[in-house]
């Protein structure tokens, strides 16, 4: 069960530790890089939407040239984050098209976000990425509220069904009864799509339970920072580290 990308399991077990790098400028990022190289972390999201020169697409290629050097152990997620989605940029669609293409050439990264509700025709895009050798989390972020479990249900069932290799959802709490509903559809949907690895998280302080309890409710990866994090609620991964290895070793006994 699972899925394996560079001698790491994604869906089985521990949560994977995934952290941002979220520079704006080339040796900013490339020094990160360098740094999580070494840490503790499984993975590492290179957020482009961050770089100050993400629509020159010669740079963003020196970029991955640079950073790959620091990517043999650690899975390289590739994300541009727009601004309705809790980023940092408003790209036209084809421009970000064309920043996924970019990815998909590069050979070093090995899986891509796609905001699965932010353009036309996901499937599409989706299929095309896998074809040039990617992996693809369809993902969705609510920084205003948690919509009910119905929805939240809908949501990923639609992004498992445009093809996608995993699925993301992140929302934001209202109230306690938010995170468990979160939680509930979590836990339903990893068992009932076995084959389609799910990340979740209720953002925010409230919210900070669901990212330390992944492995007993079925979120395959968990979202630690280093110097800047990229949503809120996000615990230092060395700490995150020390969390998800206590509650791996009391399941274990």
């Amino acid at each position: 069960m699972g899925m394996k990308i560079k001698n790491k399991v994604i869906g089985c077990g521990r949560p994977l530790i995934c952290v941002p790098v979220m520079g704006r400028t080339k040796e900013d990022i490339v020094e990160e890089a360098a740094y999580l190289s070494r840490s503790c972390a499984d993975m590492i999201e290179w957020r482009v939407d961050a770089f100050e020169h993400y629509a020159d697409f010669n740079r963003v290629r020196e970029v991955l040239k640079e950073v790959a050097l620091y990517m043999e152990e650690k899975i390289f997620l590739y994300t541009f984050r727009t601004r309705k989605q809790g980023g940092e940029a408003d790209p036209e669609e084809e421009l970000l098209d064309d920043l996924h293409d970019l990815a998909a050439e590069s050979g070093c990264v090995d899986l891509l976000d796609l905001e699965y509700f932010a353009g036309e025709r996901p499937q599409r895009k989706i299929r095309r990425l896998q074809k040039a050798g990617l992996k693809i989390v369809a993902s969705h972020h609510d920084f205003e509220m948690t919509p009910g479990p119905e929805v939240m249900r809908m949501l990923l069932d639609r992004m498992a069904a445009g093809g996608a290799d995993l699925v993301k959802l992140a929302v934001m709490p209202e109230c306690e009864k938010d995170v468990l509903n979160l939680l509930e559809v979590t836990c339903q949907f990893a068992a009932q799509n076995p084959d389609t690895p799910i990340i979740s998280m209720s953002m925010g302080s409230l919210g900070g339970v669901s990212r330390i309890c992944g492995e007993t409710f079925g979120s395959c990866v968990t979202f630690g920072c280093n110097k800047k994090a990229s949503a809120p609620g996000q615990f230092p991964m060395d700490e995150l580290n020390e969390i998800l290895n206590s509650i791996h070793k009391s399941k274990k006994n």
